[in-house]
């Protein structure tokens, strides 16, 4: 595996930097808290290479099963912060504010093994989000996880703690209909942002939940479809990345969950091209991948890329290697990254491969950005391609 690497990742524990945190996040997957063995999908998911997971307690569970499920959280947190192994970036997604309080109430100590809370629906119209925040305040003073050292490491990826301090963190999710509907966003996405700046320490990134932004015009996209194909969720998506996602006071942005993860007919021409592809191995990758419907994931990552979103919620295990391969910076991009980083000076030259023109002010925020990314998921080698890693990603 290393060879496939000009620059591995750093090391990354519960205690690095929000800043890397935030980008090494990486293929989050979510898991319903009421499944029979959370402890054993933890556990399994970690050895697999997933870096962040959701215990969901919001949609993906049934009205009449949270009961259970919540029991299920609070015995899985008392189980994991028994064994003090490592463990990925863990958190619980809540319905209420007062959830998230119970829940960690009877949890108490055991809540140290979490990184944080997602928090659905998130906006500053109705309240709900000030609310939200009130509680991590709440629980942060009660259990002591408000950025002090308690001389523990929680774990995660194993490696070096930056900080030395444990903070519970909030990663709330827009999906709201204030921030959907065109006639309220501006305003609703303005109200969000102060509230956010007003309490960054407390914010990890933004997550965007595109399922809620369909279901509001009545729609759900197909697996031959990236999200950008659906132009009102787009739309919603670009005004996000306007409003928090500014290199000036802005947040980490991760991109919209992908939903489909079973084999079935297609309806439009694979997204993949077949030039790539070009030994009798990576041809079978390429029909792998097909099969699986995976090319619209993989077109879906780069777009969101494109469009300044980092991460992606995902929903079935085998994603994650994927959206980690897509993330690894290429070479190409890192000595572009490289040559403009700090060179405030200004003026343009030939980039380091001689195919472009690096302009030095207009692309400083992007410099940051990808050096950033190449300290969470490394620089691949010069004559690596992104066939070789979803080669080694899928094996």
């Amino acid at each position: 595996m290393t060879s496939l690497f000009h620059r591995m990742p750093v090391e990354l524990t519960a205690v690095s930097s929000p800043d890397l945190q935030a980008v090494a996040l990486g293929g989050t997957l979510y898991t319903p808290a009421n499944r029979p063995d959370l402890v054993k999908d933890v556990l399994r998911q970690r050895d697999l290479g997933c870096v962040s997971m959701v215990l969901c307690l919001e949609d993906s569970i049934p009205d009449a099963d949270v009961a259970r499920a919540e029991e299920n959280v609070v015995a899985t947190l008392s189980d994991l912060a028994a064994r003090d192994e490592d463990l990925p970036l863990l958190f619980v997604r809540v319905r209420t504010p007062e959830q998230m309080l119970s829940v960690t109430r009877r949890a108490g100590s055991a809540t140290g093994v979490l990184t944080g809370f997602v928090i659905p629906k998130f906006d500053n119209e109705t309240g709900t989000g000030a609310a939200f925040i009130a509680a991590l305040h709440t629980i942060q003073a009660e259990l002591g996880l408000d950025g002090r050292s308690d001389g523990k490491d929680y774990g995660a990826v194993p490696g070096p703690a930056s900080a030395g301090t444990k903070r519970l963190r909030l990663m709330p999710i827009l999906e709201s209909p204030a921030v959907i509907h065109l006639e309220t966003r501006a305003a609703a996405l303005t109200n969000v942002y102060t509230l956010l700046a007003a309490n960054r320490k407390d914010i990890l990134s933004v997550r965007i939940g595109a399922t809620d932004m369909s279901s509001a015009f009545g729609l759900r996209r197909s697996r031959d479809l990236t999200i950008y194909d659906v132009n009102v969720v787009a739309g919603v998506i670009g005004d996000i990345v306007n409003v928090l996602g500014r290199p000036e006071g802005g947040f980490v942005i991760s991109g919209p969950v992908w939903e489909h993860y079973s084999n079935t007919e297609r309806v439009l021409r694979p997204q993949l091209r077949v030039t790539p592809f070009a030994g009798l191995q990576e041809q079978q990758l390429r029909q792998r991948i097909m099969t699986a419907n995976l090319d619209t994931l993989i077109r879906e990552i780069e777009l969101d890329l494109a469009n300044g979103l980092l991460g992606k919620t995902v929903i079935h295990p085998t994603h994650v290697a994927l959206v980690h391969a897509m993330s690894v910076v290429s070479h190409e991009e890192y000595l572009d990254a490289l040559a403009i980083a700090g060179n405030v000076n200004g003026g343009a030259a030939a980039s380091p491969y001689g195919n472009k023109m690096n302009e030095m002010k207009p692309h400083q925020a992007w410099a940051r950005r990808t050096l950033l990314r190449a300290d969470a998921f490394g620089v691949s080698a010069a004559n690596v391609t992104f066939v070789d890693l979803l080669e080694a990603s899928m094996a």
